[in-house]
């Protein structure tokens, strides 16, 4: 063993001859590695923490939230403040007027001239007046209610919700006849036709454009 050979070191940190262990430093390419690491790391910190502080600031989160709330949704294609006036008119379109309603009276009661009576005022209400007298055997004294409606398929939703206007709580039904004709048979519990102005109301209401479903939208924003 060398003079210069530490105590119990041996085998390849012996020194022998004119050779010598070599102590080496970190390789400065790792340096470099671990630094850029460090750097990247404080520089995404350093984003985080400054988005965190904007947010704390200008209450982002609560702003979109609330502007969710305040209606963002009625912007949605769904979401209708009004009906149109195309849709208004399209809607009126489908009800006849009453000068183009042609209604045949029939009383199914033991008093008589109530069917005159009624065809009467039906026609100064501006419904066109066909037939006039007492009703079918089918129908007389059978009719419990203030009358029945009767017409085609056709006018279950035409003629025959415009007639409707005139007597409140009247029976809607339809048959098999043809035509846009319908039938008042005068019920045993008929009194008078509706006042002429509830009538108008109750027509003017059946005539509006139904309202669209903007409230049923937002709520499944």
């Amino acid at each position: 063993m060398s003079m210069l050979t530490p105590p119990g070191m041996g085998g390849k940190y012996r020194i022998t001859g004119d050779k010598y262990p070599r102590m080496r430093r970190p390789s400065g390419r790792r340096r470099v590695v671990l630094a850029v690491i460090a750097a990247t790391a404080a520089v995404g910190l350093i984003g985080w923490g400054t988005l965190q502080l904007i947010t704390v600031f200008t209450g982002g989160d609560k702003a979109s939230a609330a502007g969710r709330a305040s209606g963002d949704c009625d912007r949605g294609p769904g979401a209708r403040a009004s009906a149109s006036p195309d849709a208004a008119a399209a809607s009126r379109k489908r009800l006849p007027e009453p000068g183009r309603i042609k209604v045949n009276v029939f009383n199914a009661t033991p008093r008589g001239g109530l069917a005159k009576d009624t065809a009467d005022e039906l026609k100064k209400r501006g419904f066109a007046i066909g037939k006039v007298g007492n009703a079918a055997k089918e129908y007389d004294k059978k009719v419990k209610g203030p009358g029945i409606l009767l017409g085609a398929k056709g006018t279950a939703d035409t003629a025959i919700p415009v007639l409707g206007t005139q007597l409140a709580g009247a029976e809607h039904r339809s048959d098999a006849r043809k035509g846009d004709e319908v039938d008042l048979i005068i019920g045993t519990q008929f009194k008078n036709l509706a006042k002429k102005a509830d009538a108008d109301k109750a027509l003017a209401a059946l005539a509006a454009p139904e309202p669209t479903p903007a409230a049923s939208d937002k709520k499944n924003c």
